[in-house]
């Protein structure tokens, strides 16, 4: 495994790392105890999460412990080359190391869907930026969250106004029927999310459906911040990056787990590990 650092990073000693595959595992209850084991022997904190439908995974540790989880990974041939995301951080952003047996790596609840066996074209991050350079069109369609989206978003992205993925396959029939022909990329944080929402699309009659390679966080790796606007909200205690990778000033509410931009913290309603401007039962203006 090799890491290459910048020199931003070299006074950053845990590495971080997130890496998914969709792929049959039906003897998902058989890889639980060694993947905790390994894990608690090498200090790693994160989670796994491993299903019939694939693994998903999000590690940090010293980078000699990440390589040798990595070779570990690799010892099964359906884990080989999974591509990794990897971020350097000053300190250990998990709090514990989990291992967790689920149903599905990521919930929608639709056991038709199998993305192992059939999801839409992947899009690289320089072609996306090639098609927003030109101007081409083409429908960009955010696969989050409300409150990631609230961090940062593509400039024009749809918003699906979805409380959890979930509800993503209720949200897409309110989108015009015009849209089944036309070209559509789907993004999320790293590309988990907008590939199962692929087979769900082309599961639905959408013909033109593409998904961004790596997601957000490969498009900010391979080409920068250009038609992005904020920054983006990841799951551990960064809370966010910026499109050069690096933790911003956002924090979440202690209270209502909602994710707050620095504005936000500057709202009288915002008080440390209490409230903040969107729990609080009588909002009170913002500071100006």
């Amino acid at each position: 495994m090799n890491i290459e650092r910048s020199e931003d990073d070299m006074s950053n000693n845990i590495l971080n790392i997130a890496g998914y595959r969709f792929v049959d595992l039906p003897d998902r209850d058989d890889l639980i105890e060694p993947y905790q084991h390994t894990c608690q022997r090498l200090h790693l904190k994160g989670t796994i999460l491993i299903a019939p439908e694939g693994i998903n995974f999000f590690l940090a540790g010293v980078e000699q412990a990440i390589e040798d989880f990595i070779l570990f990974l690799e010892q099964d041939e359906r884990f080989k080359d999974i591509p990794v995301k990897k971020s350097w951080t000053s300190y250990q952003p998990f709090n514990r190391m989990n291992v967790r047996r689920k149903k599905e790596i990521i919930s929608v609840g639709l056991e038709e869907v199998r993305p192992a066996e059939f999801t839409g074209p992947n899009i690289k991050p320089s072609e996306l930026k090639q098609l927003l350079d030109g101007g081409r069109p083409v429908h960009l369609l955010d696969t989050r969250n409300i409150y990631e989206m609230k961090i940062g978003t593509f400039e024009n992205a749809i918003d699906l106004n979805i409380e959890s993925f979930r509800d993503f396959p209720a949200a897409i029939k309110a989108l015009p029927d015009s849209m089944k022909d036309e070209p559509i990329v789907m993004f999320c944080t790293g590309g988990i999310r907008c590939e199962k929402a692929s087979a769900i699309m082309l599961d639905a009659g959408f013909q033109n459906v593409r998904q961004l390679q790596g997601g957000i966080l490969g498009y900010f790796e391979d080409v920068g911040g250009e038609h992005w606007n904020g920054n983006c909200f990841v799951f551990d205690q960064r809370v966010a990056v910026d499109p050069e990778l690096q933790e911003t000033g956002e924090v979440v509410c202690f209270a209502c787990r909602t994710p707050l931009t620095i504005d936000e913290q500057n709202h009288a309603s915002y008080v440390v590990g209490q409230s903040c401007l969107y729990c609080v039962e009588e909002p009170v203006p913002s500071i100006k």
